[in-house]
C-alpha cells in the first residue's frame, strides 16, 4: 500500500537552539528533525486510508496528545519530539540505550493543563548495571524543567524492559509495565519491580490500597508493554511471549489487583491454582510480539512487532474471549504502539529500524488510521 501523506506531503526542517545546553540541564534541543506538518487537530472524521503524519523518525516507541493538538514522541535511542506547527527536538540526559532500553513511554499527568506535569520510562544506568526508572518534568513554553526521580530501581537489561506508563482513567494513579530484564524468576517475586505491572501515586509514593504494600498490583508477567481501559473501566494488558526458537503464546490479559499471571510457571491458557489465563493468546507456534494497546469502542486495538500488524481485539458482552481481528499485515513493517487520539483516531508508530525490521528509506513512521475504515 503507498501512504498518502498529510497536506503537501512530509517536510523536513531545521531547529535553531533556543540557548545552549548547561551541564545541570536535563535535556539539550538539537538542531534537526523530519517530521509532518500537521498534528492532531488537523484530522478529517472522513479520513479513509492510512495516512503519514510522520517519517525519518528513529525507533519511536511512545505517543502522548498536547491539549493544543501536537504530538510528543519518544523515540529510544533517548530523543523527545515534538511534532505541530512548531517543532523541536530535545535530547533526554542519562538514557542508556542499550538493545530494547531507552527512552520508552510516556504520559502526561491528568491535570496537565494546569500543572504541565509530564513523565517518562527510561533506561538509564547505576554503576555496572541498567536500571529502568520513571521521571517528572514540567513542559512548558517548550522547555523542560524540574526533573524529579519518582520511581528507580526497576530492573534493567538489554531485553525485557517493559516501559508502557499510563494513568488510569478513575484513580489517576499511574500505571507502570515492567518486564522480567531477562531474570525469569523475579517475575513471581512480590519485592521485585521486575516482571510486575506497578501502580503508583502522581509523585512516586505508594497508594494506600495496593495489594502488597509496595508499588506491584500485578505479577507474573513476562513483559508486558501495552495497558489499557475499555469502557467499564477494566485494566487490559498485553504481553510478550517467548520469541525465537521458542516462540508463542503472546497474551491479552484481563488485569485484576493483585493477581499473578504465571510467569515463569504457566504460559497461555491454565489450570494452575491462583493462575490468572488469558482472554487471548497466540498459541504455542504463533507470535504477535504485542507491543501496545490502547482502546476504542468496544475494542482493543494493538501493534504487533513480529506479527507486522495492527491487532483488533472485539469484547465480548458476555465475558468472553475476544475476536482476534489482523489489519494490515505486512504493510508497515514492524508496528509498536496504538494510540487513540482525540480525534477518535489510531495512531501507530513503526519500528522497524530497531536491528529487527527491514526499513524503508523514509522509516520510521507514525501513521494515522480511522478505525470506522477498518472491516
Amino acid at each position: 500500500m503507498r501512504l498518502p501523506s498529510v497536506a503537501t506531503g512530509i517536510l523536513s526542517f531545521m531547529i535553531v537552539s533556543a540557548c545552549a545546553p548547561t551541564a545541570s540541564s536535563p535535556l539539550t534541543q538539537q538542531s534537526s528533525s523530519s517530521v509532518g506538518s500537521s498534528s492532531v487537530s488537523s484530522a478529517v472524521s472522513d479520513q479513509h486510508e492510512p495516512e503519514v503524519i510522520a517519517d525519518h523518525l528513529n525507533i519511536p516507541w511512545d505517543i502522548a496528545f498536547l491539549p493544543g493538538g501536537d504530538l510528543l514522541v519518544t523515540e529510544r535511542p533517548g530523543t523527545l519530539l515534538r511534532i505541530g506547527a512548531d517543532k523541536k527536538t530535545y535530547s533526554i540526559d542519562g538514557v542508556r540505550h542499550v538493545g530494547e532500553g531507552g527512552l520508552l513511554g510516556i504520559a502526561l499527568h491528568p491535570n496537565f493543563a494546569d500543572n504541565h506535569f509530564l513523565y517518562l520510562y527510561m533506561t538509564t544506568r547505576s554503576g555496572e548495571n541498567l536500571v529502568n526508572r520513571i521521571e517528572r518534568y514540567r513542559f512548558e513554553n517548550d522547555e523542560l524543567t524540574d526533573r524529579v526521580e519518582i520511581l528507580t530501581g526497576i530492573p534493567g537489561a538489554q531485553n525485557h524492559d517493559g516501559g508502557r506508563i499510563e494513568f488510569g482513567p478513575v484513580d489517576e494513579k499511574l500505571y507502570i509495565t515492567t518486564g522480567d530484564a531477562g531474570q525469569s524468576n523475579l517475575a513471581q517475586d512480590k519485592n521485585s519491580l521486575a516482571g510486575k505491572i506497578l501502580r503508583i501515586n502522581d509523585d512516586g509514593s505508594i497508594p494506600g490500597d495496593n495489594p502488597f504494600g509496595n508499588a506491584v498490583w500485578s505479577y507474573g508477567h513476562r513483559n508486558s508493554q501495552g495497558i489499557a481501559w475499555d469502557a467499564n473501566r477494566r485494566l487490559w494488558s498485553t504481553e510478550h511471549g517467548r520469541s525465537g526458537v521458542q516462540s508463542g503464546y503472546d497474551e491479552l490479559n484481563l488485569i485484576d489487583k493483585g493477581g499473578n499471571y504465571g510467569w515463569p510457571h504457566t504460559e497461555g491458557p491454565t489450570t494452575r491454582d491462583g493462575v490468572r489465563s488469558p482472554m487471548l493468546q497466540s498459541g504455542a507456534d504463533s507470535t504477535w510480539a504485542p507491543a501496545s494497546a490502547a482502546y476504542f469502542d468496544g475494542s482493543i486495538y494493538f501493534g504487533g512487532l513480529r506479527g507486522e500488524a495492527l491487532y483488533e481485539a472485539v469484547i465480548r458482552p458476555d465475558g468472553g474471549q475476544p475476536l482476534l481481528k489482523t489489519h494490515f499485515h505486512g504493510e508497515f513493517g514492524r508496528v509498536r504502539t496504538v494510540r487513540t487520539g482525540p480525534d477518535g483516531l489510531l495512531y501507530l508508530t513503526t519500528s522497524n529500524r530497531d536491528g529487527r525490521g527491514s526499513p524503508a528509506a523514509d522509516d520510521d513512521k507514525i501513521i494515522r488510521v480511522n478505525p470506522a475504515s477498518l472491516p
